[in-house]
């Protein structure tokens, strides 16, 4: 007998009994789309998490006065974008604790001399802001902004009306904002371009908007259009003094590195520290939280492999099973094969592959359902559809060696029955 018709008779045979192979695919099918479905949306979820923290692009970087927490859940923030976790509370302050005043981001930015760089000094109040507009409000989840006239270059928002602050908003204060798209959205349903000039309230006082930004996209943790700026000076005289934030961009990627060694030195001599002390300030790049929240999820993945793999072997024990049984009904089957000339190697191959057989349908099915199930998570977070091919392949893999396995001893159980016996077999 060939391997072609042992492959053969095993399909024919996984065909014939439907319903055996069916309960068996399932079994295995919905172990793999639990890994694959959870590997998918999380892959999403790190194309989002780049996408919407890489706000100012490879070629930026931010100076704060100290590192940026991650934090989940809404709630004020008290000027720091993602405030301050509980443990960081607890621990005793270290020398990052020093805020950076506007004379220091003032001087910063005047003797940062880096060529074909822009800098930008800015500063962020609480993200629970409402606005209003005649009859209509926002939810009270709008990011109050103050920055220059290079705010919007450096942190990657672009205009789609109006115009940027000029030298009399900036050194007047007076009230006038930028608002986000989703704002607009919500203040001027169906026609945000209609905002400019409009006058709208923020914290009760009167602000002329100026420009309207393009949408940047938002994510569960970063909401990058709910936000409405204004002048460095007027979020200054409105919301009381905080920490300043300097921003930098650079024209070509390769030129990031030297621009942050120029920038550090120049924030030394703002700071005045002298050779012997450390900075008390941190330099960010624009994905360092994108890596963060990645690395998060990293355990997420771990957890959805664990619980693939447990289903798995819960699927081989149930397949070999399945295939002990089918040793035992085809008893008279396997005596009549080795009656007409087949050998051993001959039936353990039929069985192996059929084990095989049922385990890659339910590979094929449990992909095709995982990827399904895990993109729905594109559509809720606005990326493209992914499909995670490495763990499609991995799944394949493992998928076919729990079929080798769990046929490995039904195979070797059949290719020892004697052909008398097993032709007696009732």
């Amino acid at each position: 007998m060939t391997i072609q018709d042992s492959f053969v008779l095993a399909w024919r045979t996984v065909k014939g009994n439907k319903l055996r192979t069916g309960i068996t695919v399932a079994i295995i099918a919905f172990g793999i789309m639990a890994l694959i479905g959870i590997i998918t949306a999380i892959s999403a979820m790190n194309q989002s998490l780049k996408e919407n923290f890489s706000f100012m692009g490879a070629n930026a970087f931010v100076i704060r006065y100290k590192e940026m927490n991650a934090r989940f859940g809404g709630g004020p923030n008290n000027g720091d974008e993602f405030g301050k976790s509980k443990k960081g509370q607890r621990e005793k302050k270290s020398n990052l604790d020093k805020v950076i005043k506007i004379e220091e981001a003032n001087y910063f930015k005047d003797h940062f001399g880096f060529s074909r760089a822009a800098a930008s000094i800015s500063i962020r109040k609480n993200g629970n802001n409402e606005l209003h507009y005649k009859n209509r409000k926002t939810n009270p989840q709008i990011s109050l902004m103050g920055g220059d006239e290079n705010y919007l270059a450096v942190n990657g928002y672009s205009l789609t009306q109006g115009r940027n602050f000029n030298n009399v908003d900036i050194n007047s204060g007076r009230n006038v904002c930028i608002i986000g798209s989703n704002v607009a959205a919500k203040l001027f349903p169906g026609k945000p371009e209609k905002c400019l000039d409009k006058v709208i309230l923020l914290q009760g006082k009167p602000y002329r908007v100026i420009g309207l930004l393009k949408s940047k996209g938002s994510s569960a943790m970063l909401r990058q259009d709910d936000v409405v700026i204004s002048s460095l000076k007027n979020v200054r005289q409105y919301q009381g003094s905080s920490s300043y934030s300097l921003g930098v961009m650079v024209n070509n990627v390769t030129e990031l590195e030297p621009a942050i060694d120029e920038a550090t030195e120049q924030m030394r001599k703002a700071r005045r520290l002298i050779p012997s002390e450390t900075d008390n300030f941190v330099v960010d790049k624009s994905d360092k939280f994108a890596d963060m929240f990645i690395g998060f999820l990293a355990g997420i993945s771990g957890a959805a492999g664990a619980i693939g793999m447990i289903t798995l072997i819960g699927a081989a024990i149930g397949l070999m099973n399945i295939m002990l049984v089918a040793v035992s009904e085809r008893t008279r089957e396997v005596g009549l094969i080795k009656a007409i000339g087949g050998k051993r190697k001959d039936v353990r191959r039929q069985f192996l592959f059929e084990s095989i057989l049922i385990s890659i349908l339910g590979a094929v099915f449990g992909i095709i359902l995982g990827v399904l199930v895990g993109n729905i998570f594109s559509l809720v977070l606005h990326t493209g559809f992914v499909v995670p091919w490495m763990w499609v392949v991995i799944g394949i893999v493992i998928c076919s060696v729990v079929g080798l396995a769990a046929g490995i001893y039904p195979a070797m159980k059949a290719s020892a029955l004697n052909p008398i016996d097993a032709l007696r077999y009732e």
